[in-house]
């Protein structure tokens, strides 16, 4: 699979240059993920690890929504007819979306307006940025179908980004966090006009994909991979990260570039 001409099947895609955006297309039913969305997104996201060509993934929605989580007549309805070999199947594919996003080098920007629920409000915190707007109602609504909030790696994922306590509050009540509050909590980087939405995101954007490559996927796998160490073992991979890092040729471009006393430009080798 090449990205850069990569033709989506259940969403739109664009790849302009070392930035890839992902756009969730169903305005009228507030952008609701399916099977095949899922899967295929999964399939996307593990094909970066492969293509060193786009450096930056924008996730966002159609029509002042991010996503509304799974459709209830395609998703949820059908859900009802399964096993639990049938549901274990599908639990197992809407993990793997996850597993693929933090897995995949390039770093994710979600760029959320309006409806964020359910396995978008998934997707979004998967994401390594988010940018969202004041319009923005994120919600992890599962105890509202009857379901536990530890889903998709929720529970191990949200407590890092806001505080266990403010993360098992959402996962309880279901309730939506606000634009506003999500900034305050630290889930947001920033808040945006929402007109002004795809102009940050795509700033955020280049100026990392304008970065060392090598190095931001270096950097996306430590944030990863430190959850579960100790402080000594995580400054004993980093020091063995570091060292990789400073064979590349970029590594030696930033230097020339300081000597000369100009902006690297960095060629990602």
């Amino acid at each position: 699979m090449t990205l850069a001409t990569y033709q989506a099947t259940h969403f739109a895609y664009a790849a302009h240059g070392p930035v890839a955006t992902i756009t969730l297309n169903r305005p009228e039913r507030k952008n609701p993920l399916t099977f095949e969305s899922y899967a295929e997104l999964g399939r996307l996201f593990r094909a970066g690890v492969d293509d060193p060509d786009i450096r930056v993934f924008v996730v966002t929605g159609a029509g002042g929504n991010f996503c509304s989580g799974g459709d209830v007549h395609e998703i949820i309805g059908p859900l009802l007819e399964r096993d639990t070999k049938g549901l274990m199947q599908f639990t197992a594919m809407t993990g793997e979306l996850v597993k693929a996003m933090r897995a995949c080098p390039q770093p994710i920007i979600a760029a959320v307006d309006g409806v964020c629920a359910g396995a978008g409000a998934i997707m979004a915190m998967a994401s390594d940025l988010r940018i969202g707007t004041p319009a923005a109602k994120v919600a992890f609504l599962f105890n509202r179908v009857g379901l536990a909030g530890c889903d998709m790696g929720a529970c191990a994922i949200l407590p890092r980004i806001i505080g266990q306590g403010r993360a098992s509050e959402l996962l309880y009540l279901g309730r939506s966090m606000s634009g506003e509050e999500g900034l305050a909590w630290g889930f947001f980087n920033r808040l945006v006009d929402g007109s002004a939405l795809p102009e940050a995101a795509r700033i955020m954007a280049a100026e990392i994909a304008a970065g060392p490559g090598f190095a931001h996927a270096m950097t996306k796998r430590m944030l990863g991979i430190e959850w579960s160490m100790g402080v000594e073992q995580a400054i004993e991979t980093e020091a063995v990260a570091q060292a990789l890092c400073m064979t590349t040729q970029d590594f030696r471009r930033a230097y020339d570039a300081f000597v000369a006393k100009q902006r690297p430009v960095f060629q990602h080798d």
